[in-house]
């Protein structure tokens, strides 16, 4: 026996009733700030007074008497769907703020790992500049060469000798172990 139902389609009310969660939200927020002015505040209050006042003055043509039941009931349907649409824009700001603090985590984060990562380089350079050759090793080196020199050949090479050069002593030979400069 052949079956009759499409299984390419899910089953339920085709065309029934349907509404997009999202734009019915965002009516919920504009009339949850709607409600919170002082501007409708202001008018509903200036509405019950003249409600009031006409049911009161017009004893006789008065469509809602003294205990004004009319009007309790017409508040209450007010709330009745005030109160779901406050709570609704209220969970929608709840999720944009946990969204919003969802991504101040993640900059918090980005930006822990940059410092971290500058610190390693900064602690990089610090070392590298420790380890780099200052006058003074520059300085004690060329003494060691000068004294070397002094040595091999028994000329006075320093500043105070007013020997620029090394005159005709251009054979120095093998100058010995001079050593590494200071902080090496």
């Amino acid at each position: 026996m052949p079956r009759h139902d499409d299984l390419g389609k899910p089953r339920g009310t085709p065309g029934g009733p349907s509404y997009d969660p999202d734009a019915f939200a965002r009516y919920a927020e504009r009339m949850a700030r709607f409600l919170g002015t002082g501007r409708y505040l202001a008018a509903q209050t200036g509405f019950v007074i003249i409600w009031i006042a006409v049911n009161v003055t017009a004893a006789a043509q008065a469509w809602d008497p003294y205990p004004f039941i009319l009007l309790n009931l017409a508040f209450s349907t007010q709330a009745a769907y005030a109160a779901p649409m406050i709570l609704l824009a209220q969970n929608r700001q709840a999720d944009r703020e946990r969204e919003e603090i969802e991504r101040d985590r993640e900059m918090n984060f980005r930006s822990l790992a940059d410092t971290e990562f500058l610190a390693r380089e900064m602690a990089g350079i610090r070392i590298a500049l420790e380890q780099k050759a200052n006058r003074e090793d520059v300085t004690d080196a060329v003494d060691r060469l000068t004294h070397a020199l002094e040595r091999l050949h028994g000329v006075e090479l320093g500043p105070e000798s007013g020997h620029g050069d090394l005159g005709d002593h251009r054979d120095l030979g093998d100058l010995g172990d001079l050593g590494e400069p200071h902080g090496r």
